[in-house]
């Protein structure tokens, strides 16, 4: 029936947001985004803001839909994935963390083109700032077996229409970061900076552990 297959939508898409947007984690991610983008005009970050949300539409819902079949075709399981994928966000973590304040500023001033926005959009603002190992290995189990019984019509929409929710909390997120920094002030916004990179640099710890553990569990 028309209202059974609408209510197991929700369900699938409601799933789907509440698995990803805690690990996407957009507004906590709004310090670095700023912080990656020194010199970026307002219309600039905007610009930015959607074409990192569109990236990372497209990069879930490619995760969701074919993610296990590109995996099996190259032979590389999800512990690998989070093994490699924790190394890069562990690597931006210590870069973000030992990057100076002053560096920030004496780089306000540099003009920024577009190639300039086109380049940074996808990596690293993109992957692995914003859509991560762990959203991907996230979105690669939602897809493969962790969705509701459903139909495949409903199973497809909600791949779709659920990476698209979780995009326009990106988008927002990012569009007023701005906004955001200037509310909470320039010493508190540099503390929230240095917390979120080290944050950053645990939780890629903590993915790789989880990978390296999947990986000598399997070895057993």
């Amino acid at each position: 029936m028309p209202g059974a297959a609408l209510l197991q939508l929700a369900k699938a898409c409601l799933m789907i947001l509440s698995a990803l947007f805690p690990i996407v984690n957009p507004l906590g991610n709004t310090p670095i985004f700023l912080s990656l983008t020194p010199g970026y005009s307002s219309e600039a970050r905007s610009i930015l803001a959607w074409k990192i949300a569109l990236n990372s539409f497209w990069l879930l819902t490619a995760s969701m839909l074919v993610g296990t079949h590109i995996l099996k075709f190259f032979g590389i399981s999800i512990p690998v994935v989070q093994v490699g994928g924790g190394l890069v966000v562990i690597a931006t973590g210590w870069t973000l963390l030992q990057r100076e304040p002053e560096e920030a500023r004496a780089s306000s001033e540099k003009k920024v083109t577009k190639q300039d926005i086109s380049n940074r959009a996808f990596y690293p603002l993109t992957l692995p700032l914003t859509v991560g190992p762990g959203s991907i290995s996230v979105a690669i189990t939602l897809g493969a077996d962790q969705l509701p019984q459903v139909s495949s019509l409903v199973r497809l929409i909600a791949a779709i229409v659920g990476p698209a929710l979780v995009a326009v909390t990106v988008y927002f997120s990012y569009r007023f970061a701005e906004r955001i920094a200037r509310f909470v002030g320039d010493t508190a916004m540099n503390v929230i900076v240095r917390l979120s990179s080290f944050i950053l640099l645990c939780i890629g710890v903590g993915i790789l552990w989880n990978g390296v553990r999947s990986l000598l569990t399997s070895i057993r």
